[in-house]
């Protein structure tokens, strides 16, 4: 595996794996990469002959009170482990090389609906940074596919809705989240967290979990449901942010009819902020 840092150097080594007559595949990341990211690595590899991978720290797409300076930078460690997922080209730009005129005078994309509520709510312009920095990685690098994990639902909404409004000829591939044997999902933040605080966050899966058996059961009284997990959450010391059921594919309020939801949560544990979620299907409809 090659890492590059420019936008020049990317573009090189792209051209000429497509010249070799190679599907190229995308796996944007932060960094601080887990199992959860290498799995979105292994995917790419299954469906494209050339895997790209990015780590990049995007400021655009932290608030102010937010964690992008203490944000995990773990270069050494990421490289060997894309290396053993089967990643091809690490691109690994700094602030300068991303924005080079700065992030104020940056031309931004917002993508309207689905990024409003949930984390966009708790999180203004979060997805104003995730859609610009993902459209200038797609620019970049023009691959053929481009792999995400589901446990970022809400994000994964935005940029299919992304590629599908701009015209983009990109196949969009979302990876089922990874999990620890305790249920909790992967994430780079639960370095954060003490032994404790892991045994503590297991309650938001198993709580979803119970929402989308009740559902699926015949129960309609979602504010009783969610009130009844968020109960639990506060038993176990998690602060609440939100936690909603949405109609799956357009992220809105659930209606009638509705067959593919999920059941979305985002809480605090301490300072770390901890999201999950889990999709499924009804029989009859709601």
């Amino acid at each position: 595996m090659n890492t590059v840092k420019t936008v020049r150097e990317l573009r090189s080594a792209v051209a000429q794996a497509r010249a070799e007559g190679k599907q190229i595949g995308l796996v944007p990341t932060m960094g601080n990469l887990h199992a959860g990211h290498a799995a979105l690595v292994e995917k790419a590899a299954q469906r494209a002959d050339f895997v790209v991978a990015s780590i990049f720290v995007n400021p655009m797409q932290f608030g102010p009170a937010e964690d992008l300076d203490k944000y995990p930078r773990t270069l050494q460690a990421d490289q060997q482990r894309l290396i053993d997922a089967g990643c091809h080209l690490l691109f690994h730009p700094d602030v300068e090389e991303m924005y080079p005129g700065g992030t104020g005078e940056q031309t931004r994309i917002t993508v309207p609906g689905v990024s409003e509520g949930l984390c966009g709510a708790s999180r203004p312009g979060h997805f104003e940074g995730v859609a610009t920095v993902v459209a200038k990685l797609f620019n970049m690098v023009q691959p053929d596919l481009a792999v995400f994990g589901q446990k970022d639902f809400q994000q994964l909404a935005v940029i299919r809705t992304l590629v599908r409004d701009l015209n983009m000829p990109i196949q969009i591939i979302g990876e089922p989240t990874v999990r620890a044997d305790s249920g909790l999902a992967l994430s780079s933040r639960n370095g954060y967290l003490s032994d404790e605080q892991r045994d503590a966050a297991t309650v938001l899966y198993r709580s979803l979990q119970d929402i989308a058996l009740a559902i699926q059961a015949g129960r309609r009284d979602l504010p009783e449901l969610i009130a009844h997990a968020q109960r639990q959450h506060a038993e176990a010391g998690l602060r609440a942010d939100y936690l909603e059921v949405r109609e799956a594919q357009s992220l809105r309020e659930v209606s009638a009819g509705d067959r593919e939801l999920v059941v979305l949560v985002a809480a605090y544990l301490g300072n770390t902020r901890l999201i999950d979620n889990l999709s499924f299907t009804l029989g009859q409809g709601y």
